[in-house]
């Protein structure tokens, strides 16, 4: 009899294993099913141990220990279509506060589904399509949107920290906030989420060209020599926009808006351009508009550091 592999098809473990590959060692029934396992087929797995049941018709597949992304993954799986990780566990999966919590939030959008053990569940009317995304293979909510989940079950302190990081890391969009709080308005989260976030209202009104204006005055007032602002470079073959450059001092820097720079496409893109600055033999400093506000002194005494001689 020819092997499945001689007929041109994958083996069926193969398979398996490969799904369960990109969802941190899980797998869910009816991915067994749809991949052409059959009902007594996931049953003899799971009697041999090749299968082990995490929750009901979730399975991790062999024997290694599950990490924190597999549990994460299971849970949602065991949740239905629509389920995305949220709340606490979101906010540690997307590295914006930790978690040493075994219960895992799961938010699904409002139905009959059954509380499942270790699973704490969030049921839901108001969640969008703009309130979920994909992290490492884990379908959670937004950054957002979790937020707005999280001002609800930490303490105030721990939720300011929790935005603290979510700034340093790039994700807090405040447009995407106004957005969730705006479908939100019953939240009990709203009052301490705005609250906190008042201080960084300012800046969304904050044009490029009042950026420009500050950090124009606070030089001159520092006696620091006048940056060109927006001034284009050709590095590498691609052009770059540094929003002040002291071409004689090879240093440029950087005023951070959320307008123009709060997203993770940003993200990356800055840090590509601080890249080819520096291989360029450029310094680049950044300065977020919180600092051009409150600290002008650090903001000049930090260039006058940056420049030669």
């Amino acid at each position: 009899m020819l092997l499945a592999t001689q007929l041109g098809q994958r083996p069926l473990d193969a398979l398996i294993g490969e799904v369960a590959g990109r969802q941190h060692g899980v797998i869910a029934i009816a991915q067994l099913l749809a991949l052409g396992l059959s009902s007594a087929g996931v049953r003899a797995r799971v009697r041999r141990g090749a299968l082990v049941g995490i929750h009901r018709g979730v399975y991790a597949v062999g024997h290694a220990p599950l990490t924190a992304e597999g549990r994460w993954m299971a849970a949602v799986l065991a949740c239905g279509d629509g389920a995305l990780l949220s709340h606490r566990t979101a906010a540690a999966h997307l590295g914006i506060r930790a978690s040493e919590s075994p219960w895992v939030d799961v938010t699904v959008p409002r139905s009959g589904r059954r509380p499942r053990r270790g699973i704490r569940l969030h049921r839901s009317t108001t969640l969008a399509p703009g309130d979920a995304t994909v992290v490492d293979g884990i379908p959670c909510t937004s950054p957002a949107r979790t937020l707005l989940d999280l001002a609800e079950v930490v303490a105030p302190e721990s939720l300011a920290r929790a935005v603290d990081r979510a700034e340093t890391l790039r994700l807090l969009d405040l447009r995407a906030l106004d957005n969730v709080m705006s479908r939100n308005p019953g939240r009990h989260a709203l009052r301490p989420l705005r609250a906190l976030l008042s201080s960084l209202a300012p800046q969304s009104t904050l044009t490029r060209n009042d950026f420009e204006r500050r950090f124009l005055a606070l030089s001159a007032e520092a006696g620091l020599p006048p940056p060109r602002p927006n001034d284009w470079l050709l590095l590498e073959g691609a052009w770059v926009q540094a929003d002040f450059h002291w071409p004689e001092h090879r240093l440029v820097a950087e005023t951070d808006g959320w307008e123009t720079h709060g997203t993770r496409r940003a993200f990356e893109r800055d840090r590509r351009r601080d890249q080819l600055l520096l291989r360029a033999g450029y310094r680049t400093v950044r300065f977020t508009w919180r600092q051009l506000r409150d600290d002008p002194a650090w903001v000049a005494e930090t260039v006058r550091a940056a420049l030669p001689g």
